[in-house]
C-alpha cells in the first residue's frame, strides 16, 4: 500500500556488547600515546578525519583512543568528526559518532559518553561538563550548549564577560530529536523524548515527552505516568 508505515528492526540500539577491539589496534593506540604528544596525535587524526574507507575509520579510532581518557570497544567515528580536548573524554563501548559531528571539551572539564550512545551526523556538543548516559539517541544536527557568558558588566561586549559553565546530563534511554537544542544546566530525564527542533530550557522529567520553543510537556510515555497524572514536569 502506497505510503504505508513500515516497522523494521532497530540496528544500533539492538547491538549486544561488542567484541573486544583487536589487540593490534589497542596496542597501536598505546604506542602512539606513549610516543606522541597531544598536538601530534591531533595531526595524525586530521590525516584520516575526512576519509571514507575502512582504514581511515580504523586510524580515527586509533588516534582518538590514544587521546581520550578512556575509550571503549566497537566505537565508530564517522568522517569529518571533530573535537577539542579529547583528553577529557570517556567514551563507552559501542558508541556511534556520525559524520561531521563536533565535540568541544575543555582542558579542565569532563565529557562522558555512555555505552551504545548513537550520535547523529552534524551534531554539536559544548562538552565542557557533559554526561550522556547509556543508550541515548541523539538526532542529526541536535546541539548542546553547556556554557554562556554572564553579560556582566553590561558596559563591555558580552563575549568579553566571564563564561558560566553549567553541567548538562542526558539520562539513559532518552531520545533527542533532529535539530533540537539543549541549553546550559539542563538535565533530560531517563527515557524521555524531546521533539525535533525543540529548545529545551529547563529540566525534563523521566519518561516525559516534550516539544516546542521553548519545549513544553506534552504527555507521559505509555505506561510511565506518575500517580499524580495531572502534574506536569
Amino acid at each position: 500500500m502506497e505510503g504505508a508505515v513500515r516497522i523494521v528492526k532497530a540496528m544500533h540500539g539492538a547491538m549486544t556488547i561488542p567484541e573486544p577491539d583487536p589487540d593490534f589496534e589497542v596496542g597501536l593506540s598505546r604506542h602512539l600515546a606513549s610516543t606522541h604528544d597531544g598536538l601530534r596525535l591531533l595531526e595524525l587524526y586530521s590525516r584520516f578525519a575526512p576519509g571514507l574507507g575502512d582504514f581511515d575509520a580504523l586510524m580515527r579510532r586509533v588516534a582518538l583512543r590514544a587521546l581520550a581518557r578512556s575509550f571503549g570497544n566497537g566505537v565508530k567515528v564517522g568522517a569529518g568528526v571533530g573535537f577539542k580536548h579529547a583528553e577529557t573524554f570517556d567514551i563507552g563501548d559501542g558508541v556511534f559518532i556520525g559524520d561531521q559531528a563536533y565535540i568541544q571539551g575543555r582542558f579542565d572539564g569532563r565529557c562522558i559518553i555512555g555505552r551504545n550512545v548513537w550520535i547523529g551526523p552534524q551534531s554539536y556538543f559544548d562538552a565542557r561538563d557533559l554526561v550522556l548516559e547509556e543508550y541515548v539517541g541523539w538526532g542529526p544536527g541536535a546541539k548542546i550548549l553547556g556554557s554562556e557568558h554572564t553579560g556582566i558588566p553590561a558596559d563591555v561586549p558580552i563575549i568579553q564577560t566571564d563564561l558560566a559553565i553549567k553541567p548538562v546530563t542526558i539520562g539513559a534511554w532518552a531520545d533527542i530529536g533532529t535539530n533540537a537544542v539543549v541549553l546550559p544546566g539542563v538535565t533530560i530525564g531517563r527515557g524521555s523524548v524531546v521533539g525535533a527542533g525543540s529548545v529545551v530550557t529547563r529540566d525534563v522529567s523521566p519518561y516525559a515527552v516534550v516539544a516546542g520553543v521553548p519545549a513544553r510537556f506534552l504527555h507521559w510515555r505509555d505506561g510511565h505516568a506518575p500517580e499524580e497524572r495531572r502534574e506536569t514536569p
